[in-house]
């Protein structure tokens, strides 16, 4: 299992991560395509080949082929719209608000899976992007949708976890 691979490489200087790893994705009561479309996204969004390596495939295995695209494209967007509406929301000339954005973004409104379960994964890449701008409007979509705060945590909870352990092992294969 590429999970228990994934938590062996994580040196004991991080063992909190390691026990973390395995309690938000073995232990999340996500439903198995919101939790495994969360892990794929954020895996990608933290830009790190070995996590992304070794949990893409058991992502690919949890979900359908459309939740899986979806789940890649939603950390496709995200990384741009990320990007995009962190800076306009960083400059002090709010003029840039007032302007159009002129960005494709098509996937978000037809994402060819559940509406929520792709605000979730759009969340969970914010959360690795540090766009506030996108944090409020899909917390506030996932919200108005009925989701749970529970819910929503646990989002940004896989999120941390994922991002941590690869700064970590990507630091960890430099060093050593």
């Amino acid at each position: 299992m590429a999970l228990d691979e994934l938590k062996s490489a994580i040196p004991d200087y991080a063992k909190d991560l390691k026990l973390n790893l395995g309690s938000v994705i073995g232990n999340s009561d996500l439903p198995a395509q919101q939790l495994w479309g969360t892990v794929l996204a954020t895996a990608i969004a933290a830009r790190s080949p070995r996590v992304l390596r070794e949990l893409a495939p058991e992502a690919e295995a949890n979900l359908s082929p459309e939740a899986f695209k979806a789940a890649k494209s939603a950390a496709a967007v995200m990384s741009m719209n990320n990007v995009f509406y962190r800076t306009r929301h960083l400059l002090s000339d709010n003029e840039y608000g007032t302007m159009r954005a002129g960005l494709r973004m098509n996937v978000i409104g037809n994402p060819g899976v559940d509406k929520v379960d792709f605000e979730l994964w759009s969340f969970a890449v914010s959360a690795i992007n540090g766009c506030g701008m996108c944090l409020d409007s899909h917390e506030q979509v996932l919200r108005k949708a009925g989701v749970d705060r529970e819910v929503v945590q646990e989002a940004f909870k896989i999120a941390s976890v994922i991002q941590a352990v690869a700064v970590t092992l990507d630091a960890e294969d430099i060093l050593s």
